[in-house]
């Protein structure tokens, strides 16, 4: 809106022409000034000025919108908008209806906790036929670590969809429709993302997997001297695929102790409702998501895997449609399965607290290595 050109604004001739004359083409350079240094810059009287601001600011702004026609336009724009579901009830609900289309979801937790299981349960999900509430398509799965089990998804299917993957030829479909990548370095995963963004649309892919990311910076880091985080141009690519394709776009991510100078940058998180900052030794024991504040913003979704006093949770840290809930849940012959799908709401730090009891595998800060 601020690039819009003045000159087809229909401001009156006289004035348009003097801001053409002094270089003012478009609202932004106009309501970059105050009224007096155009005044003082068009050589007008500040009544002529007040009219024509008043003119380009109501072209140049978004005309509002209230929640009623918001609503109306997503009904009608559901096919744009739609869900992955996920087959857990309590997680589907809270989400509106599953991974969303279009956007960037994050599963962070601790090695073993459970995020793969959750990237094959989906991926089976996604090449389901619709009739049997799946999205009938074929998956790219990135497997960076070389995690992927074939073996375990069609475990998971015969468990999860024994109607279906008992039938003759059926498992051997269903995988098929599944392409497993593994790039070895950070071009080399860059590269593999260029070539997927043409063939999408032409192989009705319906998921992508990134399984993990966080493996690939670690990888990067290790080769060479510190340098600049590379993972700015990444997420931008990742994201404008995801936006081009309208497909749901899960990546996992690890999860690495918590610095010092973190506790204290973000010590608003230790901050209690009566404004009293408790120990912060309590939060040493707490991971955090191993790519940092920027990659946080830039997911829209986060869920982050833990576990506490020998139970697994799945939480709901970050969406745009849901308040943060956490569900107890279990990893069982046929995927993850929720205990309870009424969750719990949760409120302060341990939001975006990791717990890992009986996890040690994780990634450390370059200065504790």
């Amino acid at each position: 809106m601020a690039n819009k050109v003045i000159g087809e604004m229909g401001l009156p001739k006289s004035i348009g022409n003097i801001f053409a004359a002094r270089n003012i083409i478009t609202a932004k350079d106009a309501l970059s000034l105050t009224e007096f240094e155009l005044m003082e810059l068009l050589d007008v009287d500040l009544a002529e000025v007040m009219c024509a601001v008043a003119l380009i600011s109501e072209i140049a702004s978004p005309p509002y919108q209230t929640v009623q026609s918001l609503l109306e336009q997503r009904m009608q724009n559901e096919y744009l908008t739609g869900h992955l579901p996920t087959h857990l009830k309590g997680l589907d609900a809270a989400l509106s209806g599953g991974i969303p289309f279009g956007a960037l979801t994050e599963l962070v937790g601790p090695a073993g906790i459970g995020k793969s299981q959750f990237c094959l349960k989906i991926s089976l999900l996604a090449t389901l036929p619709s009739c049997y509430g799946g999205l009938d398509g074929h998956v790219i799965y990135i497997d960076v670590e070389s995690k992927f089990s074939s073996r375990r998804l069609i475990e998971i299917g015969l468990n999860s969809f024994p109607e279906i993957f008992c039938l003759e030829g059926m498992a051997k479909e269903m995988a098929g429709r599944i392409t497993v990548l593994r790039p070895g370095s950070l071009t080399e995963f860059t590269e593999s993302l260029q070539k997927i963004k043409f063939s999408i649309l032409q192989q009705q892919v319906k998921l992508l997997v990134i399984d993990s990311m966080a493996a690939l910076v670690s990888g990067e880091y290790e080769q060479g001297p510190p340098r600049q985080h590379p993972l700015g141009w990444h997420i931008s690519l990742v994201k404008s695929l995801a936006e081009f394709s309208r497909i749901p776009v899960v990546m996992t991510n690890q999860v690495r102790s918590r610095s010092t100078s973190e506790i204290s940058q973000y010590s608003f998180q230790a901050e209690s409702r009566v404004g009293v900052i408790e120990d912060t030794a309590n939060f040493d024991s707490h991971l955090v998501a191993a790519l940092g504040i920027h990659w946080a913003h830039a997911v829209t979704i986060r869920l982050v895997l833990e576990s506490r006093s020998g139970q697994r949770f799945i939480k709901v840290a970050k969406s745009p449609m849901s308040p943060p809930l956490a569900f107890p849940f279990e990893v069982t012959s046929s995927g993850i399965l929720l205990l309870n799908d009424d969750g719990v709401e949760m409120t302060g730090p341990q939001i975006n607290a990791i717990d890992h009891q009986g996890h040690s595998d994780i990634i450390c800060h370059r200065d504790e290595r």
